[in-house]
């Protein structure tokens, strides 16, 4: 049998969390994002770091001799320093699918909870003025139903969601770089999706052509009246052109999982608009998710030791 290799989880993992992983065959040290020195000290021996969300740069790399892999828990790698890694010639390997239903459900979580305002009816019930509240506000509660949705970017979260959608009775419609074989009716391109849907919802991975593709142009060409949301990155999306385009009441809210700063500060300017419903970038994260996650990480561990290809490599 191959000797087990030294993994390094740096993440604020929970007590199940850590107990499965306790359970697993190979050594896992966990260290706390925000302990920096010991997330030094142990990476100088290790050879496969589980990255969630910190950022891997190429000193991260550099300070990890004995580094092979780096195991993304998700999909998207844009915290990744590809270049630093393919220099070193470390292996990067993500996890398609895994996530994919959790983010899903919280997508369609972030657009019943801003049709219906959830967190400003939750703040005003708990001050006791849940039935005291504006009469103005009722006139803008809304229902999926009849409503058109465009998804932009078509890939595994977009595809789930979609008959989620249409069976709610939503009118669904998507954008790509190209229509799907099977749904070619269905495809706008950008432009033309934009002046059409009452809610827009992100589903892109972040690279240099997507950086801020929803810029002040694009939110100035959404439909007025309209809802945005982002569960894929926050980078998708120019910040100081979203809270203007909320302020003004261009667009009616938005619910955003993911900011351009993370973790997003306490005085983020999107932070204290009533329109705006936020979770902190935990659309991956379910019991589930982590079981379907830590298979792939023991069959890559287990493939690592023995030389095996590896599932999912990115590079």
């Amino acid at each position: 049998m191959a000797p087990a290799v030294k993994t390094v989880l740096q993440y604020r993992a929970s007590p199940r969390l850590r107990q499965r992983l306790a359970a697993l065959d190979f050594p896992t040290i966990i260290v706390d994002e925000a302990d920096k020195d010991s997330f030094g000290r142990e990476m100088c021996d290790a050879e496969i770091l589980l990255h969630v969300l910190e950022p891997v740069t190429a000193a991260v790399i550099d300070a990890a001799p004995r580094l092979r892999l780096i195991q993304k828990i998700g999909v998207g790698v844009n915290t990744i320093d590809l270049n630093a890694a393919r220099r070193r010639g470390i292996a990067v390997c993500n996890m398609p699918g895994t996530n994919t239903q959790a983010v899903a459900e919280m997508t369609l979580l972030l657009m019943l909870a801003t049709l219906r305002q959830l967190a400003e009816l939750d703040r005003l019930t708990r001050a006791g003025r849940g039935w005291a509240l504006d009469p103005a506000m009722a006139d803008d509660f809304g229902e999926l139903s009849g409503r058109t949705i465009g998804l932009v970017g078509f890939g595994s979260v977009a595809r789930r969601l979609y008959p989620i959608l249409e069976a709610l009775g939503a009118a669904v419609l998507y954008t790509n770089r190209r229509p799907a074989a099977d749904l070619p009716a269905q495809f706008r391109p950008l432009r033309e999706l934009l002046p059409i849907a009452d809610l827009l919802s992100l589903h892109l991975p972040l690279i240099p052509e997507t950086t801020a593709i929803i810029n002040a142009g694009a939110l100035a060409a959404m439909k007025p009246g309209s809802i945005l949301i982002n569960t894929a990155r926050g980078q998708l999306v120019d910040g100081s052109a979203l809270i203007d385009a909320l302020t003004s009441g261009h667009l009616r809210g938005a619910g955003l999982d993911v900011f351009s700063c993370e973790p997003v500060r306490a005085d983020d300017p999107l932070l204290r608009l009533p329109n705006v419903v936020t979770t902190p970038h935990l659309a991956w994260l379910t019991a589930e998710t982590l079981e379907r996650s830590l298979a792939i990480i023991a069959e890559n561990c287990r493939r690592l030791g023995s030389g095996a290809a590896l599932l999912h490599r990115v590079i």
